[in-house]
């Protein structure tokens, strides 16, 4: 799998390719499906199979704060892009230059002198340009003159509706990660790597390890009971806060876990979070004794909903179709870290 950056760093082994075009924001089962179709072709006509990314996405380019929240990291979405079959992703800086292109500046640059695409499959709904004359038509017309290949992905369905990433999203929001696995192909999850921060988890007995999250909406906030797989392969239960932690002034969104019966030092490690149920919101608390109160009821609920799952550490893991019970308390969803800094590495 290669990561390209830029139309600048295409070699002479990237270009004659099998391509498509898009986010695949969440790589769910609907991508997969246009991935295995870009596999049929780039069997037949030889050439890696490149997907075409762009880094801002588009909409978070144009509406900021305002864009729908990611399913995926950019390194975790070109890691299950590889998985799928992509021999390589090209991924392009979304910047004036890049939005100032029309949609025939696009293909030229981009498909025909970039990537000599042999064959295109992209979203018969596909829109680009800054002339917004960009579409499926003016695709064929110049495949035709071009001499590549154009045509639009299959729609793949779950449950007799269009899998898609704000589908995705709306489930993991009402808390149906059951749901939400099944149009994925796989348990939702957040990996990151360890960072230090003020310990103050340790001083009132709940240790945590910290994953900083981007600075973008957050898909999922509050606080939930979750099975973390380190490393090692080893797997946990635990409880996980995604928020600001008010309580504790924090600026700076966090995904902070508590391990249940854990010892040892995770700083730097990766680790693979998955949330299997929903347990409350986040409030702001008034002290940190009110904090440490709700914590510790957090812990029990976690805790009773894995037993009567039968969750062990090898045990399949406990997707919740809703979240548990009604939230009652409220709090920061805090589990008492401090922000970090942001590493998408």
């Amino acid at each position: 799998m290669r990561v390209i950056r830029g139309l600048h760093n295409l070699t002479a082994s990237s270009r004659g390719c099998v391509a498509t075009i898009g986010n695949f924001d969440g790589v769910h089962r609907g991508h997969q499906a246009i991935l295995q179709q870009c596999r049929e072709h780039a069997a037949r006509l030889g050439g890696p199979l490149t997907v075409v990314v762009f880094e801002p996405q588009p909409r978070e380019f144009f509406a900021g704060d305002q864009a729908p929240p990611r399913l995926t990291r950019l390194r975790e979405k070109v890691r299950l892009l590889g998985h799928h079959g992509a021999e390589q992703v090209l991924c392009l800086p979304f910047n004036d230059a890049l939005r100032s292109l029309t949609g025939r500046e696009f293909i030229d640059q981009v498909l025909v002198d970039g990537l000599n695409v042999k064959h295109l499959v992209v979203g018969d709904d596909f829109r680009f340009g800054c002339d917004r004359r960009g579409d499926f038509t003016l695709l064929e017309a110049v495949g035709r003159e071009q001499g590549f290949g154009v045509e639009h992905t299959r729609t793949f369905t779950v449950d007799g509706e269009r899998v898609s990433s704000s589908r995705v999203r709306t489930l993991l929001a009402s808390g149906n990660f059951t749901a939400a696995a099944r149009l994925l192909g796989r348990p939702y999850s957040v990996d990151g790597r360890v960072v230090r921060d003020q310990q103050l988890g340790r001083t009132i007995g709940v240790p945590t390890a910290n994953l900083p999250m981007l600075p973008q909406p957050l898909t999922l906030r509050g606080v939930y009971a979750v099975v973390v797989e380190l490393e090692n392969g080893e797997r946990h239960s635990g409880v996980a806060n995604v928020g600001f932690r008010p309580t504790v002034g924090a600026t700076r969104p966090t995904l902070e876990v508590h391990l249940f019966d854990f010892s040892g030092d995770l700083y730097s490690k990766r680790m693979t979070v998955v949330p299997c149920v929903r347990l409350r919101g986040e409030v702001k608390f008034d002290d940190i004794e009110a904090l440490k109160a709700q914590i510790e009821r957090d812990q029990r609920q976690a805790r009773r909903y894995f037993a009567t799952a039968a969750a062990g550490k090898n045990a399949a893991l406990p997707l919740a179709s809703a979240p548990l019970g009604r939230e009652t308390a409220s709090s920061d969803s805090s589990l008492a870290g401090d922000s970090a800094e942001d590493n998408d590495g």
